[in-house]
């Protein structure tokens, strides 16, 4: 006899769909893509992918990829302009 296990799905409360995309975009970011690519993408899976939920979640983390860009540029550009060494 056997017995089914039973477990809670740990989403945050989100639909799969949202951390399948998450997911691809890390994924595709790691394999090298460039944070424009991974824009233009998003656009396009906006527009075309049938679920919505996918597309949130490759969009979410596009735009957490930028921010993380963007504060890493800024904290060089900072270091550069005070001389101090990291």
């Amino acid at each position: 006899m056997s017995l089914m296990t039973l477990t809670a799905t740990i989403t945050g409360g989100q639909h799969p769909d949202y951390y399948a995309g998450r997911a691809d975009a890390y994924d595709e970011r790691n394999s090298g893509t460039t944070l424009h690519e991974l824009a233009h993408r998003s656009t396009v899976i906006a527009d075309l992918h049938s679920s919505t939920q996918y597309a949130l979640g490759y969009a979410d983390r596009v735009l957490e990829l930028r921010r993380e860009h963007a504060a890493q540029a800024a904290a060089q550009t900072d270091l550069a302009h005070t001389g101090a060494t990291a």
